[in-house]
């Protein structure tokens, strides 16, 4: 009789731990062996031995989450900025079959960061350790990104200077560290543009990089001839590029930047890869990601980001589809040219009066014939403008007196309350594609 009980009891444990190990293996993870190759002259990034393409986005999780449409633009591989999401990410990534070039959003010099304080880098080290740690082994992560644009320092002239040497030492301990543990994947970090002098002192601090990660915009176009006359000889990422920058771009006399409308800006930055990435002839370069699959408020809410705020894709994503695929896809977004207010560009620094009735305009094309539904938005400007960025709080929206609103040609009332604002246009095919424009004006 005491058998039976005895005989039930061991079936039933034999039966737990056959489970928690059954459960053990299936959680094992394999990393992905990532290396960097030199054939014939050319640099080559490989996965599990096999030569891979890097078709790349920069993903802010909090705005942009889609990761299904980067599928279907023909991503393969995102890039993040910090781990903070990092386990949705990699389930996200798991799923879709993406790569991730994993970020740490490293203290900068830039934000009154001291690399003299002992403590707080140490501090920083250990939060770095605990999630190569933990995700080391993973099969979806590409490689590791270590702090981002750290070389960004302003003089007081506004040029760039070099930043503290301490910085690039606490950077090295971190790059040994993952060098140490974790011999699957390289790391990099990220300079803002492709200065010799910076990444030289980042070399001389730090010099076990598997490959600089270089950020530019409108100097993407001259990449090729930037390289050969900064004698770069290490390979490369193109870790940002996009649009032009805010600070590429001509501003207003009372200091407002002037964004492009979306159809040139989207043609200009498709004119850049093929110049800058395609015929590049380096050997250097070993992938790109562009900026930003999702949205951000930066000096405006449409400047950036390839969607909209309200989640709409823009002409940029149409463009990259054809970057990856050759193709562009079946609907395209609208294509607005240009805008004016009250007859005027915005380069023509435009003042209106307070409480008048003034007209905007703007022009677009939809290469798909689709009836476009026109919205506009007034905003105030960006009180506290970010650094290297940082987070930047969106400008309060202003409501104002809509007269008369037709087919792209808006009448309005201005505000009675002098100062600067910036006008928005969105142009809606319905299928979930927008046309952006804006204008800033200053009323006095």
């Amino acid at each position: 009789m005491r058998i039976l009980p005895t005989l039930f009891f061991l079936t039933i444990l034999f039966s737990f731990l056959f489970s928690c190990q059954s459960s053990d293996s299936k959680t094992e993870l394999k990393p992905s062996h990532v290396t960097i190759v030199k054939k014939d002259n050319q640099y080559q990034l490989m996965v599990n031995n096999k030569p891979y393409e890097v078709k790349g986005a920069g993903l802010s999780f909090v705005s942009g989450t889609n990761f299904k449409a980067l599928v279907e633009a023909g991503g393969n591989t995102f890039r993040t900025w910090n781990p903070k999401h990092l386990q949705s990410e990699l389930d996200s990534a798991q799923k879709y079959n993406l790569m991730i070039a994993v970020g740490f959003e490293l203290e900068k010099n830039l934000h009154d960061f001291d690399y003299l304080d002992t403590k707080a880098v140490a501090k920083q080290l250990e939060e770095v350790k605990h999630v190569v740690d933990k995700y080391k082994n993973h099969p979806n992560i590409l490689c590791w990104v270590a702090g981002n644009e750290m070389n960004l320092l302003f003089d007081e002239k506004g040029g760039l200077k070099l930043v503290q040497p301490e910085t690039y030492m606490a950077l090295a301990d971190i790059v040994d560290y993952i060098h140490k543990v974790d011999p699957h994947h390289p790391v990099t970090t990220t300079f803002a543009g492709a200065n010799k002098t910076h990444i030289d002192l980042a070399l001389k601090h730090c010099p076990d990089l598997d490959f600089l990660g270089i950020q530019v915009y409108g100097d993407l176009i001259a990449i090729p001839s930037i390289v050969k006359k900064e004698k770069i000889d290490r390979p490369f990422m193109i870790t940002e590029y996009g649009p032009r920058g805010h600070w590429e771009l001509p501003s207003t006399e009372w200091g407002r930047e002037i964004e492009e409308t979306s159809a040139p800006k989207a043609a200009g930055m498709m004119d850049r890869i093929q110049k800058g990435i395609v015929q590049d002839s380096s050997g250097l370069m070993i992938g790109s990601f562009s900026f930003l699959w999702g949205q951000k408020q930066e000096r405006t809410p449409t400047w950036y980001g390839m969607f909209n705020k309200s989640g709409e894709a823009t002409a940029r994503i149409d463009e990259m589809t054809k970057y990856w695929t050759g193709s562009y896809p079946a609907n395209r977004a609208p294509l607005t040219d240009s805008m004016k207010l009250d007859k005027r560009n915005a380069v023509e620094n435009i003042y209106l009066k307070p409480n008048n009735t003034y007209t905007a305009q703007v022009f677009v094309r939809e290469p798909n014939g689709d009836p476009i539904t026109y919205k506009w938005a007034m905003l105030k400007e960006v009180d506290e403008k970010s650094d290297g960025g940082a987070f930047e709080k969106e400008p309060e929206e202003v409501d104002f007196k809509i007269i008369k609103d037709e087919n792209g040609m808006l009448e309005f009332v201005t505000p009675e309350r002098t100062g600067d604002y910036r006008i928005f246009s969105y142009a809606y095919d319905g299928k979930g594609k927008v046309g952006n424009a804006n204008i800033p004006f200053f009323v006095k």
